[in-house]
């Protein structure tokens, strides 16, 4: 199975021994992807990440489908139909031996001699690799997380899952630079997302996220967010958050599919409501974690 390394409050993933390369199974320290691939040449290409609990990955369904979505979007012809995409994936996840993992998958466009005009005729490039699911600290989940407010320098299609990330690395290093986890993205006086999460805050006793746009990515994790709170009853909505009213929430929340749901109790230094996390986010937090437990108590039945 694959291990992980801790250093300070993070997980560093170590990859699964095998990797899925163009329609075979090979060895990760044996896996070769051409210099022409448009991926390596020009971050041309898109991606998924997926948690995996006991054994079987998480909303799969809704993570092929954001995928096809994306490829759709920068045209690269989806190289296999949803059923194949299952079958890769749950092969490649029993060969990292089941458990608790993340499921990274990538297409680009291909190998094709370097031009920014689209190559004809040739076959996208497909990879995908397992990789130890980090776990929130203790320290994170009882205090929560710090994190940073920045200018959102990204392009304005967020909302493709593309493999050109240096903007949103750079954001999420600045974090890091700061002493904090993560970076709130703010756009034209607006919240955004995070630099590798979406955005929730509390409001007059509210949840409250920004609605779907190109300046986002429609994430699988906040989508069942907002299920779990329509099922029971927890007051949402999906609106536009002003950076003004970010600073006075009374809870912030960060979510991902690495992340899951994380309460931010520090904001550019100052405190998020009490400075702990909140009552909303410890009834979502709970409600999280009894979906995904029924989960894989039913896809192991």
């Amino acid at each position: 199975m694959a291990s992980g390394k801790r250093y300070g409050s993070d997980v560093v993933a170590v990859v699964s021994p095998e990797v899925y390369l163009n329609g075979e199974f090979v060895p990760a320290d044996e896996a070769r992807v051409p210099v022409l691939d448009r991926g390596f040449l020009f971050g041309d290409g898109v991606y998924e990440l997926m948690p995996v609990y006991g054994g079987h990955a998480f909303r799969l369904n809704e993570h092929l489908a954001r995928l096809a979505r994306s490829l759709a979007e920068v045209s690269i012809p989806n190289p296999y139909a949803p059923a194949r995409w299952v079958q890769i994936l749950n092969e490649l996840i029993e060969r990292a031996g089941a458990g608790d993992l993340l499921v990274y998958c990538q297409v680009t466009r291909g190998v094709a001699p370097r031009d920014h005009a689209f190559p004809r005729g040739i076959e996208p490039t497909v990879f995908a690799m397992t990789s130890a699911r980090p776990n929130p600290s203790r320290a994170q989940l009882e205090r929560g997380i710090k994190a940073v407010t920045r200018e959102d320098i990204r392009w304005q299609r967020c909302d493709i899952k593309s493999i050109s990330l240096l903007a949103n690395v750079l954001l999420r290093q600045q974090a890091i630079d700061a002493g904090a986890a993560e970076s709130l993205l703010v756009r034209d006086g607006y919240v955004a997302e995070g630099a590798a999460s979406n955005v929730f805050v509390v409001i007059d006793d509210v949840i409250v996220t920004p609605p779907n746009s190109a300046s986002l990515l429609p994430g699988v994790t906040r989508d069942l967010i907002l299920e779990l709170a329509a099922a029971n009853g927890l007051p949402h909505k999906e609106a536009r958050i002003r950076e003004q009213a970010l600073h006075g929430a009374q809870e912030i929340w960060i979510t991902s599919s690495s992340k899951e749901v994380l309460s931010v109790t520090t904001l550019d230094e100052s405190p998020v409501g009490d400075g702990i996390p909140g009552p909303q986010w410890q009834r979502i937090y709970a409600l999280y974690q009894n979906y995904k437990c029924e989960f894989a108590a039913r896809k192991s039945a």
